[in-house]
């Protein structure tokens, strides 16, 4: 039964040919098993009745108002040329369209149309007095029980279809929540990994220029001085090259899952290997820790990795030969606090620009996706400032959860 009803749903006009055309056997097979109609107008206006009781149901859920007029002046001539016949087969059209209006159209107009069933079916019997005493209610308790029937089973199919079409349409809803929650995911994967490749790119290739131009100075006064610039500009460009290789492979392959023999993210234990480097380079900074660094996350362990060497970076690109770093970090359990300040030039005002501004931007969405803030600006000294601090209560909790 359940097949059936799905393949009607599915082919309605194929559904409504086949109920329409068992009614026209029957109707068919009245005509042959009763008296046959007498030759004449007579007969015109019989097969009139019965076309325009039976042939419009194939479009009663196409067209279900025109339809349900055209059933019921069926009727109505059905009555008028035979006022004695109360039912005939293709009389049962008129509740196939009380069910359909009902299911399909609403309410209002079931009810007028239920109306008009009752007017052109009562009255040419009232006026022909084709039906007396008991026969009349008898025939008043049908009408009424299969118009009950027909318009319960309206109300249930047009409940049903109602509850589908809400269904269907949640579910293109989350079907369009999930193509855009997976376009979202797409582009903060995208904003992050930019946010990587600016980090590395540009600590790893201020890096090596800074000791290019140091190598070009040094490479006739100096040779060994020149010979460790190289090694140090061959060794940034390695670890430069290991990274980009990790993250080019997360964009290829972007179904696998973190291989964990591949090099971890730099966190804040790499600090003080950042600063080194740095150190090397001629840019004095000084490092002060305060608190337990070992037990900050990894995620905000690579935030404030990447936002002490940007900072650096920029210092290296921007404060000037005679400039001088200073970084501190401070975990009191409950947030961790990074500042980077330098001496730079007074003349250094604005945020540096040189990479489109992607570096303070970059900077402070690290500091948000973990729930904390960053301020970056000159200082009354002339140089430049960069504070942010990070939450750790809430991304503790989360872990022990």
């Amino acid at each position: 039964m359940r097949r059936i009803s799905l393949w009607m749903r599915a082919h309605p006009i194929a559904g409504d040919t086949l109920l329409m055309l068992a009614l026209l056997a029957l109707e068919v097979l009245r005509g042959t098993t009763g008296t046959p109609p007498t030759a004449g107008p007579a007969l015109f206006w019989d097969v009139l009745a019965g076309v325009l009781l039976v042939p419009p149901l194939v479009l009663r859920r196409t067209a279900p108002a025109p339809v349900a007029g055209t059933v019921l002046l069926g009727l109505l001539v059905q009555l008028l040329v035979h006022p004695d016949t109360v039912t005939r087969p293709g009389s049962f059209g008129v509740f196939v369209m009380l069910y359909t209006l009902v299911a399909y159209t609403g309410r209002r107009p079931a009810a007028l149309y239920g109306c008009g069933i009752l007017v052109v079916w009562v009255t040419p019997l009232v006026v022909f007095d084709a039906l007396t005493g008991y026969r009349a209610a008898f025939f008043a308790v049908q009408l009424l029980l299969a118009a009950g029937f027909c318009w319960t089973l309206g109300e249930y199919i047009g409940a049903r279809r109602a509850y589908q079409r809400a269904v269907e349409s949640r579910l293109r809803s989350l079907e369009f929540e999930r193509d855009q929650q997976a376009r979202i995911a797409v582009a903060e994967e995208r904003n992050r990994i930019a946010r990587e490749l600016h980090d590395v790119l540009a600590h790893s290739v201020s890096v090596m220029v800074t000791h290019a131009d140091g190598a070009v100075y040094a490479v006739h006064r100096d040779p060994d001085t020149a010979e460790r610039a190289l090694r140090t500009i061959a060794s940034t460009g390695r670890d430069a090259l290991s990274e980009l290789r990790g993250l080019l492979h997360v964009l290829r392959h972007p179904e696998e899952e973190p291989d964990e023999q591949r090099s971890p993210q730099p966190g804040v234990n790499g600090i003080q290997d950042l600063v080194e480097r740095v150190r090397a380079l001629g840019l004095p900074v000084e490092l002060r820790i305060r608190g337990d660094l070992d037990q900050i996350p990894t995620g905000q362990g690579l935030a404030v990795y990447r936002i002490v060497q940007e900072s650096l970076t920029n210092v290296l690109k921007h404060a000037g030969w005679n400039a001088t770093a200073s970084v501190a970090l401070d975990n009191d359990g409950e947030r961790i606090r990074i500042e980077v300040t330098d001496s730079g030039s007074p003349r250094v005002l604005e945020p540096p620009t040189s990479s489109g501004g992607n570096g303070v931007i970059g900077m402070r969405e690290r500091a948000t996706v973990y729930g904390g803030s960053l301020e970056a600006g000159p200082t009354d000294q002339g140089g430049w400032r960069v504070c942010a601090e990070l939450p750790l209560a809430a991304e503790r909790s989360s872990s022990a959860g």
